[in-house]
């Protein structure tokens, strides 16, 4: 057998494969043989067929057959002897695939690039300190009373953050449409539940009023038939009820799962909870500028495949994500808005894998356990749920992957500058505004 390969690009490798018409002249009459064991021909025993009649009726299939054979296992030599391990199937192109002559075919196909780490000694990222302090608990305390507010009939016009109870009937060019019709809606105004037009032509009025208001549907209104149409909207205002927050006490404490400790262990519980999401905040800040400069530092070439093959996965996670059904997949939006976003994945895939082989990096048992009982803790029966986490190749994959990327990131800030920045649990949470 002879070997050639070829570089055809930064990452594009040809290898033509020459295998002598005697090694496959060999493997067909082998084949051939086998076979007439047990063919069976119209006019012969099972078995008894000359050698002839099998190639006439059955040669050429057996040869397509034995040649695909011979480009596989001749193609897996080849690439074990040139230490080349292709990105994707290859790309066969026959070059020589007559009987009785030596058979000639190339293969194309990408290869991965080779990463050498860099940057790393001049490296600096900023790392955000902040507390979850008194105030801040005081003020997410009172923030949870106005997402339970207690709603009391008010004889005043309706303003926003009022409950409001409406009817009303919608029309486009004098005709009535699908969905442009309620009774006894209730809405709070101003929670962006409702049109703003709708809401506007709300406000003001009191009970028992009626008034008929323009409306303007968006023009990126999620029913076509009715984006950037104008309609007018007859609404009768029934109830007006202003929100008024409740008092914390032990039943404002048992809506939010604290049954005992009354008013101090929702305090504790809700510090712990933000505790959490702040330094879940701060670790994916750094982690974000962490993945950013490596992705700065070591430029490359990426492989087409997989480029395209992240591009074909952000296509279909957008898709299912605005409701497309699996069958509705294939109408994918344009590839062009992934393609950024794609080769940055690609590159930090290739930079995550190196780091985790030059650092030797293995998914901690320890920190493994927390991540399943934290994603199995959601559900009714989170022993259960976890469970079947760790009886999933698929999901234990999936975890194991994300546990693998923090520890790199981690090893990556271990050989960096870290500069730490105060901040405060209202500026990195975005609290409040």
């Amino acid at each position: 057998m002879m070997v050639s390969v070829e570089s055809t690009g930064a990452l594009e490798r040809r290898v033509e494969v020459s295998v002598p018409a005697s090694e496959v002249e060999e493997a067909y009459t082998a084949r051939l043989k086998t076979f007439s064991r047990t063919a069976r021909l119209k006019g012969f025993r099972p078995g008894k067929a000359p050698l002839a009649v099998i190639a006439r009726q059955f040669g050429s299939q057996i040869r397509e057959e034995i040649v695909g054979e011979i480009v596989r296992s001749s193609l897996g030599s080849a690439l074990n002897e040139h230490r080349l391990a292709p990105i994707g199937g290859p790309r066969i192109e026959p070059l020589s695939m007559d009987s009785g002559k030596d058979l000639k075919y190339a293969a194309v196909f990408e290869v991965y690039p080779t990463i050498e780490l860099k940057g790393l000694e001049s490296m600096e990222v900023v790392k955000p300190v902040a507390a979850v302090t008194a105030g801040d608990v005081e003020a997410m305390i009172d923030n949870l009373r106005k997402q339970r507010p207690n709603f009391v009939e008010a004889l005043r016009p309706a303003a926003e953050g009022d409950r409001v109870t409406v009817d009303f009937e919608g029309r486009i060019d004098g005709t009535p449409f699908e969905g442009g019709k309620g009774e006894g809606v209730q809405v709070q105004l101003g929670q962006g539940r409702m049109l703003k037009d709708f809401e506007a032509g709300v406000s003001g009025m009191s009970a028992g009023d009626t008034k008929v208001h323009p409306v303007a549907f968006p023009t990126e209104y999620g029913k076509a038939e009715l984006a950037g149409k104008q309609a007018e909207f007859t609404i009768t205002l029934a109830k007006v009820e202003a929100a008024e927050l409740p008092v914390i006490d032990d039943a404002f404490c048992l809506a939010f799962g604290v049954a005992e400790g009354g008013v101090e262990q929702l305090k504790r519980e809700v510090e712990d909870n933000m505790r959490r999401e702040l330094a879940d905040n701060i670790r994916g800040r750094v982690k974000t500028l962490v993945l950013d400069k490596l992705v700065g530092a070591n430029p490359m070439d990426l492989p087409r495949v997989s480029v395209e093959q992240q591009i074909r996965a952000l296509q279909i996670e957008w898709s299912r994500s605005v409701g497309a059904r699996p069958q509705d997949l294939k109408q994918a939006p344009p590839r062009e808005p992934f393609e950024a976003n794609a080769k940055r994945r690609v590159a930090l895939g290739l930079l995550i894998a190196d780091i985790i082989r030059q650092g030797e990096l293995t998914a901690d048992p320890k920190r493994f356990e927390e991540r399943v009982e934290e994603a199995a803790a959601g559900y009714a029966d989170p022993e259960d749920a976890a469970r079947q986490i760790r009886a999933s190749e698929e999901l234990r994959t999936q975890i194991v992957s994300g546990l693998l990327e923090d520890q790199a990131v981690e090893w990556v800030l271990a050989r960096i500058k870290v500069v730490e920045q105060a901040s405060t649990f209202k500026e990195l949470m975005n609290f409040g505004a």
